[in-house]
């Protein structure tokens, strides 16, 4: 079953100020993203296994490196899609708590 199509969420939440967030999710890139953190995820396998197997410390945190690299990749499609489509359906919707919802994510994801 392929699931290359577009999908259209509809998400409804409260803020932390209990004001109610509803906007439609359009993942045009989740097939990208599921692959890249399933790219990630088996990169992470191998790490692990290099340090079960006594694999020379440089030679692991040179693969470490990657995966950071990897998540940090994307975390920049899931950051760009947001963009384009959360964030352009918040301000539309008049939803002002929505850039200080996406401040906070990025500070969290950027620690």
């Amino acid at each position: 079953m392929s699931q290359e199509h577009e999908h259209d969420h509809r998400h409804v939440y409260f803020h932390a100020h209990g004001i109610p967030h509803s906007h439609g999710h359009v993942h045009e890139n989740q097939k990208a993203v599921v692959n890249r953190l399933s790219r990630a995820i088996g990169h992470l396998e191998k790490v692990k296994r290099m340090v079960e197997e006594g694999y020379d410390c440089s030679e692991v945190l040179i693969q470490l490196a990657a995966v950071r690299s990897a998540l940090d990749n994307t975390g920049k499609v899931i950051l760009k899609d947001h963009m384009r489509h959360c964030m352009v359906d918040a301000v539309a919707a008049g939803d002002e708590t929505a850039i200080e919802d996406l401040c906070q994510a990025i500070d969290k994801f950027m620690k």
